[in-house]
């Protein structure tokens, strides 16, 4: 899973998450609240959390479930935090390779016909720099 940090970079960077069954985040909320469980990582999923549309935008709904109480909160409260294939699939044909080294994963990209490689001990960390990369190139 990637960092926080590098999920939040991405998200100002310009990533847009539609959620979806499965898709994992954390809270984001302001400073003035207080919450222990911005730490904590949710799931979307219809029986206990769930995306609503609404007329100002999508709505993560806590279905009365979770451990604590919590009705909504906005998609800007939220951190999405994209598995390792969500993000291979974002970098779509610009994905040359996935590279084991000994003590980490090597990730190749294609932009302007010149390759670019970003290394990690987590694959999926490694996916994430490689698309932070592209979308920064797309600016």
């Amino acid at each position: 899973m990637i960092t926080r940090e590098l999920a939040v970079t991405l998200r100002d960077s310009g990533l847009v998450w539609h959620p979806a069954e499965g898709d994992r985040f954390q809270l984001d909320l302001p400073d003035e609240v207080e919450l222990e469980a911005e730490a904590d990582v949710f799931t979307v999923s219809g029986m206990t959390i769930e995306a609503r549309q609404t007329p100002s935008g999508t709505d993560l709904a806590f279905n009365g479930t979770t451990e604590w109480a919590l009705d909504a909160v906005t998609l800007a409260d939220a951190v999405w935090l994209p598995r390792e294939d969500q993000l291979r699939d974002l970098l779509r044909g610009t994905f040359r390779a996935l590279v084991r080294l000994d003590d980490s994963f090597r990730v190749e990209i294609d932009v302007a016909s010149a390759t670019h490689s970003f290394e990690h001990p987590d694959p999926a960390e490694a996916y994430g720099r490689a698309l932070l990369e592209l979308i920064s190139r797309s600016h």
